[in-house]
């Protein structure tokens, strides 16, 4: 393991631990009915709204899956999410009231989606890296960043990072390479130089291998183990969590 000069860590699964909100369709239909109502569209139920948020959010889970297999896969636009995977088959004026607010409405679904917790040790791990000179940074998949951004806001962490990249903010999404060789240009480092830390194998531990990271960690969450399909590249270490990590982190300090 070589001593890195960053540590790109992944959002969900290793810097917090994410836990889905049972009601949070039913929250969000009530939002999209309000916004429908208030432009004069009544034509749709919000048990109907509902039933097609959570299909398109169903389809989007597979969608992503199936662009795992590609090796520089775009990510989803907010625009394309609501227009196609949730109000295909709505009137044109529900449809292209949905598109034109799209930004809105997937900030507020990444709000509602999922609880999200700080992972144990996370900010120790953090203050360590600065202390020996390691640039931590977040590069990850995400269909709103601006909602990680208010989270890790909220949480004090984001004057902690040195940058954050989210693949609906840079157009492409992992495993395409391009996500994190988007971070090492803005921190001026080589890819051989750092270290990639996700959480599962089919995005984080084959994007680090494509990347030529210097090492590729797999930190072990409650979705690791959900593998869409296997993958050849394997992680040069695995951790259990942010702790493990920094005890690695400092067998190459000393």
């Amino acid at each position: 393991m070589i001593r890195p000069k960053a540590l790109l860590l992944d959002f969900g699964g290793v810097l917090v631990e994410t836990a889905r909100r049972p009601a949070w369709a039913a929250e969000l239909a009530v939002t999209v009915h309000a916004m429908l109502a208030r432009a004069g569209f009544g034509g749709l139920s919000a048990a109907e709204i509902e039933t097609d948020i959570r299909s398109g959010a169903r389809a989007d889970s597979c969608w992503k899956d199936s662009t795992s297999r590609q090796y520089a896969p775009q990510e989803m636009t907010h625009r394309r999410f609501w227009a196609e995977f949730v109000a295909t088959d709505w009137p044109e004026p529900a449809r292209e009231l949905v598109t034109a607010e799209a930004g809105p409405l997937c900030r507020r679904m990444g709000e509602l989606r999922s609880e999200r917790t700080l992972r144990p040790a996370i900010k120790e791990l953090l203050a360590a890296c600065w202390e020996h000179g390691v640039r931590p940074a977040v590069v990850s998949n995400a269909l709103c960043g601006l909602v990680h951004r208010d989270f890790l806001t909220r949480n004090a962490l984001d004057e902690q990072l040195a940058v954050q990249v989210y693949s609906d903010e840079a157009g492409v999404r992992k495993p395409n390479p391009e996500l994190i060789l988007i971070a090492c240009r803005a921190l001026g480092v080589d890819p051989r130089d750092v270290w990639y830390v996700g959480d599962n194998y089919d995005r984080d531990v084959v994007c680090g291998a494509r990347a030529g990271a210097g090492a590729t960690v797999l930190m072990v969450s409650r979705s690791t183990e959900k593998i869409p399909y296997q993958v050849r590249q394997t992680p040069h270490a695995i951790v259990d969590d942010p702790l493990d990590l920094l005890r690695l982190l400092e067998d190459t300090w000393t």
